[in-house]
Parts: C-alpha cells; sequence; structure tokens
C-alpha cells in the first residue's frame, strides 16, 4: 500500500501552502483587529484576483458547471493548508444547491457566482428556529406567484448578497421532507428586508449575522429551485464529497492548534521550569498528534476511494464524525493547556478553537452519519 503523494497532488498541496503562508497568515493580525470581524471588501478582492492568477479559482466546482474539476485528494490537500488560517477564504466555493439550477437559473445565477461577480446567502436556519425541522417561514401559492412569510438568519461576513436561497414550507400537510420547497429570491425583491445582529464578537458565531425578514414577498414560479417540495433532495449527489473535504478542514485546524501549543509549551515557565518538561503537557500534544494523524488516514482513504470511483459513503461518514470530534478535542486541549477559556477575544487561537467548537452545533448531522455506518453493519457488510 503507498501513502505516497504524487507529483501533481505534491503540487497542488505546496501552492496551496504557498499561498497561505504569503497571502493570508500575513493578514490574521488586521482580521483580529477589525471591529466587525471581518477584512476590507477590497482585500477579498485582491486575494480572489491572486487565486485567479494561481489557477485556483473554482477548484471545488465540478467540470459540468465550467470549474477545474480537481480531484477530491488534491481537493483535501488544499482545504487542509486553507485550514490553517482564520482568513475566511475558499478559493471560489459554491454550495451544490445551485448546480440544479435551469438554464435560465444558471445564467442567472450559477455562472455569475461561480466567475465571483454574484454572492448569495443561504436561508435555511430561522432566527429562532436553529432547527430546520421547526421551520415556520411559509411560501403560499396565490395566482401566478408564490407569497413568502418569514425570517431566516444568514451567516455573512459583508451583507446578504445579491440572492438568497430560501427553504419555504409549501405544503404542510406532507411529510416534513416533501413540503420544502427551494426558491431563489433577489435582494431587491419587493417584501424582502434585512438588519445584521449584534451577537458581538464573544458569541460562537465569527462575525454578527443577518436576520432577513420576508413580509408577503412575491416570487413566480420561475424562482423555485429544483422540483417543488423537494428542497432537501438538492445537492444530495455531492454531500458525501463535501463530508470529506470538511474533514479535511479539521486536520489543518488541529495541526495549526498543535504548532501553537507546542511553540508555547516550549516559550512559556511555571515555577523556572518550561511547560514542555511536564509530563501532563507532553501527554496532551501527544494526544493531540496521534488524533490529526489518524484523521489524516482516515480522510485521505475516502478521498481515494471517491477518485478511484468506488462506493465511499461510509467511509466519508466516519471520516466526518471522527474530524469534528477530533478538532473539538484538540481545541480543548488547547485551551486547558493555555490555561484559559476558549473564547477570550483579540488572540489567536481564540479563532481558530471557534473554527473548531462550532462543530458542536452539528450533532444531529453527525447522528445520521452514525446512522449511515450502523446500516452497513446490521446488513453484515465487511469493514475489511
Amino acid at each position: 500500500m503507498d501513502f505516497e503523494l504524487n507529483e501533481e497532488l505534491k503540487l497542488i498541496r505546496d501552492t496551496a501552502k504557498d499561498f497561505v503562508k504569503r497571502g493570508l497568515i500575513p493578514l490574521e493580525r488586521d482580521l483580529l483587529d477589525s471591529d466587525e470581524g471581518v477584512l476590507p471588501k477590497d482585500t477579498i478582492e485582491d486575494l480572489k484576483k491572486k487565486a485567479k492568477e494561481i489557477g485556483f479559482w473554482s477548484l471545488r466546482i465540478p467540470e459540468e458547471f465550467g470549474g477545474i474539476g480537481t480531484s477530491l485528494l488534491g481537493l483535501c490537500l488544499v482545504e487542509e493548508e486553507l485550514a490553517k488560517t482564520i482568513i475566511p477564504f475558499n478559493y471560489g466555493d459554491v454550495t451544490p444547491i445551485l448546480f440544479h439550477c435551469n438554464e435560465e437559473q444558471k445564467k442567472k445565477y450559477l455562472y455569475p457566482v461561480i466567475e465571483g461577480t454574484k454572492e448569495y446567502s443561504l436561508g435555511l436556519l430561522e432566527p429562532e428556529n436553529p432547527n430546520p425541522k421547526l421551520m415556520k417561514t411559509k411560501a403560499l401559492k396565490e395566482n401566478e406567484y408564490y407569497v413568502i412569510n418569514g425570517e431566516k438568519l444568514v451567516f455573512q461576513p459583508y451583507d446578504i448578497g445579491d440572492f438568497i436561497i430560501t427553504f419555504c414550507i409549501t405544503n404542510h400537510e406532507k411529510p416534513f421532507h416533501e413540503g420544502i420547497t427551494c426558491f431563489l429570491i433577489d435582494k431587491d425583491t419587493n417584501g424582502l428586508t434585512f438588519h445584521k445582529t449584534k451577537e458581538g464578537k464573544g458569541g460562537k458565531t465569527l462575525f454578527d449575522p443577518f436576520i432577513i425578514n420576508f413580509n408577503y414577498c412575491k416570487v413566480r414560479d420561475e424562482n423555485i429551485l429544483g422540483e417543488i417540495g423537494h428542497a432537501f433532495q438538492l445537492g444530495k449527489k455531492w454531500l458525501p464529497s463535501r463530508r470529506i473535504v470538511r474533514a479535511a478542514r479539521c486536520i489543518g485546524v488541529g495541526k495549526r492548534l498543535l504548532e501553537i501549543c507546542s511553540e508555547y509549551a516550549n516559550s512559556w515557565q511555571i515555577f523556572g521550569q518550561f511547560l514542555s518538561k511536564h509530563p501532563r503537557t507532553s501527554r496532551f500534544l501527544a494526544d493531540m498528534a496521534i488524533d490529526i494523524h489518524a484523521t489524516k488516514l482516515m480522510v485521505y482513504n475516502a478521498a481515494y476511494l471517491a477518485d478511484k470511483g468506488k462506493d465511499f459513503r461510509r467511509e466519508s461518514s466516519m471520516a466526518k464524525i471522527f474530524a469534528t470530534e477530533m478538532v473539538k478535542r484538540v481545541a480543548d486541549r488547547t485551551v486547558q493547556l493555555h490555561g484559559g477559556p476558549a473564547y477570550v477575544n483579540g488572540i489567536f487561537i481564540e479563532r481558530l478553537c471557534r473554527n473548531a467548537i462550532i462543530a458542536e452545533f452539528i450533532e444531529e448531522t453527525l447522528e445520521i452519519q452514525r446512522a449511515i455506518i450502523s446500516m452497513d453493519i446490521f446488513r453484515g457488510i465487511s469493514f475489511l
């Protein structure tokens, strides 16, 4: 079994590593000092330009939609490097929900998003209902329109973008997964307003989210994305591969936290002795390294199977669960080693720990992944 990366993958990894080192990490202090918790928009535009120059823009977009079509293992290597910095940059990623656009919608929404000339928000969660199953936003048919009423909570650094991918109840009588429809709603649609919340930098989100209000907001049939009542089928084809990529990001966060802990232990003294000489510190760092390495093997194996065209659904679920729980453990040990809480504003590890601990919000998703794995066990499918 050969664990060596080929030359193409090494080049992809090294290019991403150089971009992060030269283009992103030098901006971290500016981000931490920002009152809004974000970089200036012209700085982000400059990063987009640099990403296009090195051929990394639209790296995660399938070739059929005009993207580069990089292998899944290549994407994992890139995302692993990107996650080592607190700068939010993703080489022009697009939610696979938009891959279901019809031809007219592709011209108006998908292709401009891929090119970087349009931005969007995902309107799934609601301010008082973080669980999608408790959704209240409705879209009722009135003549040639759907009339939308409700609220959505969206997480964007600057504004809500040019349009909102909005999930609404269209049929209360059907089961949850058959009664929700997705709409593409332009920002300037009558009845749509929005405002920024004031959660503050001490909260768990990286910046203050927006609340979008739909008050008798009218849209036509042409704004429907996919089929009526099947919103939760959108993007399903691409979910297993995206689970692996997200798991790869956990590796990057873990590696950077381990590096920080190692430097801290070698430079900080207690009672005249460096922390690195304490058995407890050694145990912490060793456990972190073991966790990160095990996650790396699981993620790379799942990506390898996907690139070979083999069934990787179970492996992607395993990788997502293990990586999510691993990075939370690494963050916890980092906090314990530094002797402080996870949320202490203005320091670098605070931002990285946010990136890790935000995983607490997806426990229900992890249980779904466990169900996928257990079904294979009950069916007697071999794990060897």
